[in-house]
């Protein structure tokens, strides 16, 4: 017998329209679409042609009006500041529509560009609402990104305003803003009109006179403004994904797709409810903030948590049990790096047994591959259900999950689940045929893609096609690889270049990762291939111990290597491992295994502008050079 998740998924491929048309309805709209999907120009598809709405009358607005306006909409709850501010629904759309006035008195009208650089503040979420209510395009770029990657961003989106801060917090340090804006904004030929800058409490920035505006003032004379109506198909905002040089590469996320495809999300995936207090502990600056800390929970009418501090050190390893037990947080979203911080710190989750979490109900993890251990861990000790779900940047929500709202399915380690209703997803070799169940490939999704996931990069139609569309035709290149089980469970292994090739054999690095993460000494690792004359290439491991251990690492490193040899077999060549402090990571998480290989493989590469410390990677090149693999010095990117 046939359960929902099931008639869902069947029917939001062999129905598209009809499926997605009826789940329309549930929103608002100012008018209704003359088609939901217009397929006339392939690989560009638009849902919900012809239909107008505004996203923050969705957000917002129509949750006033239907009498939810005291409702708590947004807390703000800073470890690093040792505060905590709340905002019902009605207060929330006040200060939303005052700054939409603010930003109007300078300009801004539909179609325009504002770019957002803020930490983890309401002001920040603010910010983004009043450009949706506009109709203007925002683009939130990560707090503290250097300034030079900054300006490669004001320079593809031209903004006419910018909104920043004086300062953000990491840990007990206060890491300025403003000098790092004003430098991007020197670097470029385009500049902005005007800067709206907030003056934080800890740091208070030097002020341009005539150019830069002061946010509490602009708000004390500001006009609440009203939501004007756009078109499903005109862009919410532009993201830009990690790693972008000198051609940034802008995701465009539309209006209409995606408010359908969140809003639904939130009962469908994660079982949600108006009036549900949602958390993902992410940042405003990667998707992840964009659809989960903002809108959807918004959308669906739920109260949203927007945390400014870390999971260890803010002040310790039971900060996230805090904020879920004092905010009856039902359910959490965040990445395995996360989860590895804590297991590391507090390995028998005695930070856990302090607080009352029996107001929570699921925990979702994304960001990158969840290692079984770390996954058994959090399941073992909170209780519920970990689900593991795969998506990117570019689809805006989940392809791969446990629609706990649909169908609650047998948790497998190291299966993502199930596709969501709308990915109709495939495993293909590299000639784009079929395989069969059990074999790795890469994944790829049968156009058209459902709504809310990108209809284009900005201004760049011809890199779309380029990166997405051109080597699989008919499907959008995930650029991930994995294969389905014989049950259609999907195993998300690694990223198609992580497939390494050892004497003709393919095999995955997310494979020995789970084998080694698996070591009850082991906090995280890591593996990637290096060259190797014989070979072709060999897999070399760096695994970071849990705080405590106190045996010998050569031991650690030695059951390691058995362990792999045992799990996968000799064909892995997996001889050659070390233990290592930390592994270097982007600031959202996820670990830096190409440049890691780089540096073992002698070759050029670029300091990635999204890493969270640079010095991890001296640390790294030590660790390499211990084990027969060095880099020279001097020829490091910069």
């Amino acid at each position: 017998m046939a359960n929902q998740y099931e008639e869902a998924y069947k029917r939001s491929i062999e129905d598209r329209e009809g499926f997605w048309g009826e789940i329309a309805e549930d929103c608002h709209w100012y008018k209704k679409w003359d088609r939901v999907l217009d397929d006339s120009d392939e690989p560009f598809y638009h849902w919900f042609q012809g239909a107008e709405l505004n996203t923050c009358h969705n957000a917002l607005d129509c949750h006033v009006e239907n009498g939810r306006g005291d409702q708590l909409a947004l807390i703000h709850d800073s470890p690093v500041t040792n505060t905590i501010k709340k905002y019902t629904y009605m207060e929330l759309t006040d200060e939303v529509a005052r700054f939409a006035g603010a930003l109007a008195a300078q300009g801004v009208v539909k179609g325009d560009r504002v770019l957002i650089y803020m930490p983890m503040i309401p002001e920040a979420v603010i910010a983004m609402l009043a450009c949706a209510r506009l109709g203007a395009v925002h683009s939130v770029v990560f707090g503290g990104f250097a300034p030079k990657e900054l300006a490669t961003r004001i320079t593809d989106a031209k903004p006419k305003v910018i909104v920043s801060a004086s300062c953000g917090i990491e840990f007990s340090r206060i890491v300025s803003y403003k000098p790092m804006l004003d430098e991007a904004i020197d670097m470029v030929d385009t500049k902005p009109q005007h800067c709206i800058i907030l003056q934080r409490p800890q740091e208070t920035a030097g002020m341009m006179a005539g150019r830069d505006l002061d946010w509490s003032e602009a708000m004390t004379s500001a006009k609440p403004h009203d939501c004007v109506p756009v078109l499903a198909t005109d862009p919410l905002y532009i993201l830009y994904t990690s790693g972008t040089t000198a051609q940034p590469k802008g995701v465009v996320r539309d209006n209409g797709g995606h408010l359908v495809s969140l809003k639904w999300s939130m009962k469908a995936i994660y079982n949600v409810d108006p009036g549900d207090v949602y958390w993902a502990a992410s940042d405003v600056g990667w998707v992840v903030g964009h659809s989960y800390i903002v809108y959807a929970p918004l959308f669906q009418g739920c109260t949203t948590v927007l945390f400014e501090g870390k999971p260890v050190r803010t002040p310790d390893a039971g900060v996230f049990w805090r904020v879920i037990s004092e905010h009856k947080v039902k359910c959490m979203f965040t990445a395995p790096t996360a989860f590895r911080a804590i297991k590391r710190e507090d390995p028998k989750a005695e930070f856990m047994k302090k607080y009352d979490l029996s107001c929570f109900k699921a925990l979702f993890l994304a960001g990158e591959r969840s290692d079984p251990d770390t996954l058994n861990w959090a399941e073992s000790n909170l209780g519920v259900p970990v689900i593991d779900h795969w998506w990117q940047t570019e689809t805006g929500w989940a392809i791969t999950a446990n629609c706990m709202g649909l169908h609650h399915f047998p948790v497998k380690y190291g299966s993502t689940t199930k596709p969501a209703p709308g990915w109709d997803l495939k495993v293909v070799d590299a000639e784009c045929n079929p395989l069969p169940a059990g074999e790795i490939g890469a994944l790829v999704v049968k156009l058209p893609l459902p709504p809310g996931s990108l209809p284009t990069l900005w201004r760049n139609d011809e890199a779309y096609k380029t990166a997405y569309m051109e080597e699989f035709p008919g499907y959008y290149k995930t650029a991930d690889a994995g294969y389905m089980d014989e049950e259609s469970y999907v195993y998300v292994m690694s990223r198609t270049d992580d497939i390494i090739n050892v004497a003709g054999h393919r095999l995955s690095t997310g494979a020995m990762e789970e084998v080694l993460a698996d070591h009850p000494d082991v906090a995280e690792c890591a593996v990637f291939g290096v060259e190797d004359s014989l070979k072709g290439q060999i897999p070399i491991g760096l695994v970071v111990l849990n705080a405590g251990v106190d045996r010998g690492k050569d031991e650690i490193v030695k059951e390691a290597i058995q362990m792999v040899r045992e799990r996968i077999g000799p064909v892995a060549a997996f001889k050659t491992a070390t233990v290592v402090k930390r592994l270097p990571k982007t600031r959202s998480g996820k670990i830096l295994r190409g440049t890691m290989q780089k540096i073992a493989d002698n070759k050029e590469y670029k300091v990635p502008a999204t890493i969270d410390d640079p010095a991890t990677l001296e640390e790294i090149d030590e660790a390499l050079i211990s084990i027969g693999y060095s880099r020279a010095r001097d020829k490091w990117g910069s």
